[in-house]
């Protein structure tokens, strides 16, 4: 099955500091393309992959669930610290999720997180209903384009694979389970107004993270997809600056 035109995965070799990025729920590396590259251009080692079932149809990732995403992106994550000798991980909406799991799986391996509107909560009916909608209904609107700036595209897919969806409360789950152990720092950005992900996701954040570790910073002038839109510069900046902080920063483990 061809590809999106834009949902290619992106792929730069740099220092010895890498970055993982993952984009999120029926997207593409296309949401996130501007991100990895300003990175790349600050010397870092980047990868951004496909996930599976992504890229293509929404019919391909009705056949996948959350243990071929997150599949993916551990995978993604070995090869990096493999060539890198400090890694961190970053992402948006789900992929945000996926980060945080990655970040608790593997401890000293990943240095810090960086979230954009992470999904961490069934908080709209969407997500809700599919684990019955799954029996009745194949798809459902999409909930690509979340996007506040003109002119502006996300490529993902117009519909939302149901089957797909009703495996996301088990990793939102395990996720949220392991949250009050996280040992790395965590960097998240906060949009005001965001159709896609509701105020749950960031309430169990900020009630489960330690304290110390956590930094919110908001989006005034986005909606969900902030990596595309207007405060996409400020996110670029401040986790390039992330990055420079804690690869400096001695670990104990």
């Amino acid at each position: 099955m061809a590809l999106l035109p834009g949902a290619e995965p992106f792929a730069h070799e740099g220092g010895p500091v890498g970055v993982l990025l993952c984009h999120g729920f029926t997207g593409t590396p296309q949401s996130l393309r501007p991100w990895a590259e300003h990175l790349a251009a600050a010397g870092l080692t980047v990868s951004l992959p496909l996930l599976p079932g992504h890229g293509t149809t929404w019919r391909d990732m009705a056949a996948t669930g959350w243990r071929d995403w997150y599949g993916e992106a551990e995978r993604a994550l070995l090869a990096l610290s493999s060539s890198c000798e400090r890694v961190f991980v970053m992402g948006l909406s789900l992929g945000g999720c996926m980060a945080l799991r990655l970040a608790l799986r593997h401890g000293e391996g990943v240095r810090g997180v960086v979230l954009v509107n992470p999904s961490l909560a069934p908080d709209t009916k969407l997500f809700l209903l599919a684990p019955a909608l799954k029996w009745l209904v194949p798809s459902l609107r999409g909930v690509t384009d979340d996007i506040k700036r003109d002119g502006v595209h996300e490529v993902g897919y117009d519909r939302v694979p149901v089957r797909a969806a009703a495996t996301l409360p088990e990793l939102w789950r395990l996720t949220r389970a392991g949250l009050p152990s996280l040992t790395r720092p965590v960097l998240a950005f906060h949009s005001a107004e965001d159709h896609v992900v509701g105020p749950a996701s960031m309430a169990v954040l900020r009630a489960a993270v330690p304290p110390h570790l956590l930094t919110v910073r908001e989006c005034p002038d986005s909606y969900h997809v902030a990596t595309l839109d207007n405060d996409a510069d400020d996110i670029f900046a401040a986790s390039l600056d992330f990055v420079s902080a804690h690869a400096r920063e001695r670990t104990h483990e």
